[in-house]
């Protein structure tokens, strides 16, 4: 099984076809081979050639990547497939067994089955007599043959979690490639096994794609997950009347508790039998005179009988009252009161961040700067390595590098847990429904506002989640407001200059920045809604509203983890690369009179202080025109995790100490900034800083966004972006300035 869907331009914007298809055996090179954003990646675990691949489908919030988290200890590999413009994941699942078969006890030992394993008779208290061993024959007759017998270790199931689908008759990019690698593979290329994935309070919409899947000669299985929702709503589901109704296995679980281990007795049986004896018929009575919409009539008349009759002998009733989230969602789904729930939100995630994370990020800026850097500079000496060039390269450089980045570590590992535990409660769902309004008024549906939200993280997988839009001008005009949503990256900076310059009101200030972010991206899209798409129709938002639910802190704790660590390891290798480039250039002189790398040069006869110098009367009307506040937003073009350890640098070299500022408990960086701040806008600090840092929320947010952008919507359009975002940036910046200088 494979995909090779190729690549195809319509109007400037990605779209996917068919293309050649590949076989199974080359599905973990091209896999490998796929771009992937940092913010995305899970890991590296695989599962090894030849192993049984089973795939997991199922519809958005039904629990499907839940699941698959649980089942391969979420260490998937998020990536693209290749030649496609879907995201999905795919990792190794181990099922562990030691004296006998999973299907012996799997069943009853729910707390010893674990997500990747299911224990042995001497660990599983419910396990006490000897299982004989399956006979050879038994085990692989008509099936698949896989090592799952009586002393064979341990079973690997190569798990691919595909995108969100609630049907296979496709109507977006994520549907469409489900249904190519389901349907129209050949028959060697496919899945050796689908799970189905379906959430029990809407268990008809997610058999319906069950229904489909059953018509075609696949071993499968029927997981219902969110059983407790189900049972708040005032019904249960009885799995077992369910299963011999539809003629397949059907296993409830409860993935966010690891409680999966009877999954693996279900695929272990369904993969010792052939195929094409394990496909229930629940169209095979359509006339086949019928064709055309006749015939779709028909049969979608009669899964969906074939679904209600197995689920109406089911269903338990129980007593039903409004449930908790119906109740919540009547105030946070109010037109007037959900906007500013959801700013109220946004303000306590930022107010948490900065105030919880500003003396652990003081502690490191310290240890990295005090102790570190002495530790360091006397190794050196005692080696003979107290060179200018090396000592700058390993304390200014390499050792700055790394400290800034793990000073950034404690601030988005507290912004990502916040934001974990928002997506978890199911609140974020809903922020997308409170948002539907605003979007439509410049012409784009409700759903446009998840890419939007996904920006706030990082950019680059928000450029690609805007593929969920089926209109060409939907996608360009998100992909072009996306930039104006305020990273991560951006974050730390707002968050040094707030504590700098107003460390009373740091978490509003911050929170502030986020609201311009917002005005910003709605007055953008009126703007290129009224100039180039004046016509441009809005769709209505359709979208599944998970229950509320109480976190689970092991899956916060692991999103938050996940995307802290993409995170460090991308801007990492860009910051202690971009700090190693910037002490290279503020090393090389301009000017006579001195040679390469000599601390006595002062950094604005570098090179990088020349091109600083030349970029500097740009910024003269926005109130910051000093070279040294001007040259990191050359290197920010690059990744603005890189301004910071920009200006530590050029600081640093022009006066390594600052003894005041360390006695009035300011780090000689801040103390820097200010100085700087306060020349260069002639005494009008404030206004300077806030006109500062709308330039940095509005202009091109990094390399790697264009890289994106030109990916998605194409070179022409990733141009306009481009122009627009520094114009609108400069614009901007200036008007703060100029405004705010009139009362500060």
């Amino acid at each position: 099984m494979n995909d090779s869907l190729g690549p195809q331009t319509e109007g400037g914007v990605a779209t996917s076809s068919t293309a050649t298809s590949t076989s199974t055996k080359d599905l973990t090179t091209q896999f490998a081979d796929a771009p992937s954003c940092h913010c995305e990646s899970h890991g590296t675990a695989m599962a090894p050639k030849g192993s049984p691949v089973i795939a997991l489908v199922g519809a958005p919030n039904a629990g499907k990547s839940t699941l698959f988290n649980a089942l391969t200890g979420a260490k998937a590999k998020m990536g693209n497939w290749p030649g496609t413009t879907v995201s999905v994941s795919r990792g190794a699942w181990k099922v562990k067994k030691d004296k006998h078969s999973a299907l012996d006890h799997a069943d009853t030992c729910d707390e010893h089955a674990g997500s990747v394993q299911v224990d042995s008779a001497d660990a599983c208290p419910h396990c006490s007599s000897e299982h004989e061993e399956p006979k050879a024959e038994e085990l692989t007759k008509g099936g698949h043959h896989s090592e799952t017998s009586h002393g064979s270790g341990e079973t690997v199931y190569d798990v691919i979690d595909f995108p969100g689908a609630y049907s296979l008759d496709p109507m977006s990019p994520d549907e469409a490639l489900t249904r190519e690698l389901l349907l129209e593979r050949d028959v060697e290329e496919r899945p050796d096994l689908v799970i189905v994935v379906a959430d029990t309070a809407t268990i008809s919409r997610g058999l319906y794609l069950a229904a489909q899947v059953a018509e075609h000669p696949y071993r499968m299985v029927v997981v219902l997950t969110k059983g407790d929702v189900a049972l708040n709503q005032g019904f249960e589901i009885d799995p077992d009347v369910l299963s011999r109704k539809l003629q397949v296995p059907v296993v409830a679980v409860d993935p966010r508790k690891r409680r999966v281990g009877e999954l693996a007795s279900a695929v272990e049986r369904q993969l010792q039998m052939p195929a094409d004896t394990v496909r229930p018929m629940c169209c095979q009575h359509i006339p086949d005179e019928l064709e055309g919409p006749d015939r779709e009539l028909a049969v979608s008349d009669a899964r969906f009988s074939w679904i209600d009759k197995a689920v109406s002998k089911a269903t338990i009733h129980n007593d039903h009252t409004r449930s908790v989230s119906e109740k919540i969602d009547r105030v946070v789904l109010n037109p007037i009161a959900g906007p500013l729930i959801f700013l109220a939100a946004m303000w306590c995630v930022f107010e948490i961040t900065t105030t919880v994370a500003a003396p652990l990020q003081d502690w490191l800026d310290n240890f990295f700067s005090g102790p570190v850097s002495d530790g360091a500079t006397s190794l050196l000496q005692a080696l003979g390595l107290d060179y200018p060039f090396v000592h700058g390269l390993i304390i200014d450089g390499l050792i700055g590098g790394v400290g800034m980045v793990l000073t950034f570590a404690p601030l988005m590992a507290l912004m990502f847990l916040c934001l974990a535990v928002l997506e978890d409660s199911g609140y974020m769902a809903r922020a997308a429904v409170v948002a539907d309004r605003l979007m439509r008024a410049i012409g784009l549906p409700g759903k446009a506002f998840i890419p939007l939200i996904v920006g706030f993280g990082c950019n680059v997988p928000a450029i690609s989640a805007t593929r969920v839009l089926g209109n060409a001008r939907q996608r360009i005009l998100t992909a072009l407001l996306v930039p104006f949503t305020s990273c991560s990256a951006r974050l730390t900076v707002y968050v040094m200059l707030a504590a700098t310059f107003f460390p009373h009101n740091s978490g509003s200030v911050v929170f502030a920045m986020y609201v311009i972010s917002i005005a910003l991206v709605v007055l953008t899209g009126l703007l290129i809604k009224n100039t180039l798409w004046r016509r441009m129709g809005s769709e209505p938002l359709v979208i599944d509203l998970p229950v509320y639910q109480l976190p689970v802190p092991r899956l916060a704790l692991s999103a938050m983890w996940m995307r802290l660590k993409g995170f460090l390891h991308t801007a990492g290798g860009i910051i202690v690369a971009t700090v190693i480039v910037v002490w290279l250039l503020q090393s090389t002189p301009v000017v006579g009179g001195h040679s390469w790398g000599d601390d006595e040069l002062d950094p604005q006869d570098s090179v990088y202080g020349a091109v600083s110098q030349t970029v500097a009367p740009v910024f003269a009307p926005a109130g910051f025109d000093s070279w040294s506040l001007s040259g990191p937003l050359i290197t920010g073009f690059v990744a603005k995790e890189a301004v910071i350890s920009s200006w530590a640098q050029t600081y640093a070299l022009q006066d390594p100490s600052d003894e005041d500022a360390v006695d009035q408990g300011h780090s000689a960086l801040a103390q820097a900034i200010r100085e700087d701040f306060n020349h260069s806008s002639g005494g009008h600090t404030y206004p300077a800083v806030w006109a500062f840092m709308v330039f940095l929320l509005a202009y091109t947010p990094c390399v790697a966004t264009l890289a994106a952008q030109k990916r998605e919507i194409g070179l022409k359009w990733t141009l306009v972006g481009i122009a627009i975002q520094l114009t609108v940036a400069w614009a901007l910046a200036v008007i703060t300035f100029q405004a705010l200088r009139l009362f500060f």
